[in-house]
């Protein structure tokens, strides 16, 4: 299933952004009788409004980074297409000219007399010699994107208002993210909050109180280079901050070089400290796997543990173990590597790898609780099993790819017979009353709801909430076998039972929100929640950044 990017697919999951702003602008539809001339004019100030930024002046754009527009065959060859790419931007990986680009283009807030405009002047500029392009044109194409006109889109690229807040919180607006937030870090005093974002390994420096906001990393400073015809999209959706103050930021990256194509996890750690801020980040930890050139899970999230180990999930590089077809890659299933909870010491300089736990097919979110158990929130396949939340414990394998949640059945022709004598434990069963209950158990939430990043609520927090976790789930993308689920954040309270195993009681804390992909306690009885983007519905465009919301327990009275 999908899930940004992490959260889930390849060309969901790259992030850098080939365009600058996406602002609005209002424009006329041009007479039918009008000079060409004064089309392409209008096109041309357009060009350098919004588009000159990433691909240049001359439309060459920046070699492997932003893509051409003069002579760009991706371009030329298909106009539907570069109309829709302006109004429902653009994720993954394309080839212009031969050369592959893996990124992500927000959809350009102009109307449908703007985008032929642009369009005309663009095709008939450096060298291209296409057709113009009309409004009706554009019209016509947009009839077929989720936001049927103009206004549509206008209307839902806005911010929603926020969801009401639960019986003895309070709920804010923080900060409107300059690009989709990821992941939230801090040190947990509450005083400052760090966002990765996009999937360019920016950081930004937040402060809760005031809402101010500021880059502290530029990815493209300090995320190791490859040439484009050596390296394929970086995909970053993991980040975290140990008792020390670093920040850690994991990335995966292919190397195309070495064949079969492998997969690339790199962590970086930052060294030195600015203004009471982590910086310079240097690879710490470094380890490949074959690749895979649809699905590529790779490493999602991070946890440490109480006695200061670091916990990683490495998700699975294919759906369900099928084989590849194509030849630069490995054409075979999962590896050793692959699908699995990783574990190792931050206190070596040069960690080895502890395989911890198999079976996990997208582990998004982990999270330990006050005992020291380790949780983790799973993404399903594109089979509508149900979504996992799995306690994950050493040694134990949870299923992939022969099981998913509690399904007896296989879930694809191709799924393989699993080893004889390998015992499955299933995820914890969800009794209800929401994130999928449908007045029967379910293991553990909504097929495709996506969920995300999960946090511990300890002593800082009320009877009722204390000791209960909170997850959020970033919403749906394919839609069945429901028409919308996820775009909440759960409550999860876990009890074990006779068979000293874990249950769970799941009501909704927030809904409806943004694409919510993160959650983060930092400060005294404070949640912190990043929305990716700002639709609250599977029909929205996702892309559009999002915020960071803060819920916080109301002061008691005197």
């Amino acid at each position: 299933m999908y899930f940004l990017p992490a959260m889930r697919r390849t060309q969901m999951a790259s992030r850098f952004v080939l365009a600058a702003f996406a602002l609005l602008v209002t424009g006329s539809i041009p007479a039918a009788d009008e000079p060409a001339s004064t089309q392409l004019e209008r096109g041309k100030l357009l060009y350098q409004k919004h588009c000159f930024i990433c691909h240049q002046l001359n439309g060459q754009g920046l070699p492997g980074v932003y893509p051409p527009l003069a002579k760009a065959d991706y371009l030329l060859q298909d106009l539907d297409r570069s109309i829709r790419v302006l109004i429902e931007g653009l994720s993954g990986e394309i080839r212009v000219n031969g050369r592959r680009y893996a990124g992500a283009m927000q959809p350009v807030l102009i109307s449908d007399a703007e985008i032929a405009d642009v369009l005309t002047f663009v095709r008939g500029s450096w060298g291209n010699a296409a057709s113009s392009v009309t409004a009706d044109q554009v019209a016509e194409v947009r009839k077929k994107t989720p936001f049927k006109t103009f206004e549509a889109l206008v209307a839902g690229s806005a911010y929603p208002p926020l969801p009401p807040a639960p019986e003895g919180f309070t709920l804010r607006e923080v900060v409107r993210m300059p690009s989709n937030p990821l992941r939230i870090a801090s040190d947990g005093s509450g005083e400052v909050l760090y966002v990765l974002t996009g999937g360019n390994g920016d950081v930004w420096r937040v402060d809760p109180k005031s809402g101010v906001v500021r880059q502290l990393l530029r990815g493209d400073q300090y995320l190791e280079k490859r040439p484009d015809d050596v390296g394929g999209p970086v995909i970053l959706v993991a980040m975290i901050m140990d008792k020390e103050r670093r920040l850690y930021v994991g990335v995966n990256q292919q190397n195309r070089k070495t064949l079969p194509v492998q997969n690339i996890v790199t962590v970086y750690r930052t060294t030195a400290f600015k203004g009471g801020d982590p910086v310079d980040p240097k690879p710490w930890f470094q380890t490949n796997y074959h690749g895979n050139f649809a699905y590529l899970h790779g490493l999602e999230g991070m946890a440490f543990s109480p006695d200061g180990y670091l916990y990683l999930a490495n998700g699975a590089r294919t759906d369900s173990n099928q084989g590849g077809g194509e030849p630069e890659y490995y054409g075979k299933g999962e590896t050793e590597l692959t699908s699995a909870i990783w574990k190792v010491d931050p206190k070596q300089d040069h960690p080895v790898l502890e395989i911890f736990a198999k079976g996990i097919r997208n582990g998004y979110g982990l999270c330990f609780n006050e005992s020291g158990e380790l949780f983790e929130s799973e993404n399903g396949p594109d089979a509508h099993a149900p979504e996992e939340l799995n306690h994950i414990e050493k040694g134990k394998h949870y299923g992939f790819p022969y099981q998913f949640a509690d399904w007896t059945k296989k879930a694809y022709s191709h799924t393989p017979d699993a080893p004889a004598g390998l015992q499955f434990t299933l995820p914890i069963v969800n009794l209800g009353p929401d994130g999928g209950y449908e007045g029967k158990p379910i293991y553990s939430f909504d097929p495709h709801s996506s969920p995300g990043g999960m946090t511990f609520l300890g002593d800082d927090f009320p009877e009722g909430w204390r000791g209960t976790l909170l997850m959020s789930r970033f919403g749906n993308f394919i839609r069945q076998p429901k028409t919308d689920c996820g775009f909440d954040v759960l409550q999860i309270q876990l009890k074990k039972n006779a068979q000293g195993v874990y249950e769970s009681r799941v009501k909704t804390a927030l809904f409806p929100l943004g694409r919510p992909n993160d959650v983060h306690v930092s400060g005294r009885g404070k949640i912190y929640i990043s929305e990716y983007g700002r639709a609250t519905n599977s029909a929205g465009s996702y892309t559009l950044p999002g915020r960071i919301i803060e819920m916080a327990v109301k002061p008691s009275k005197p």
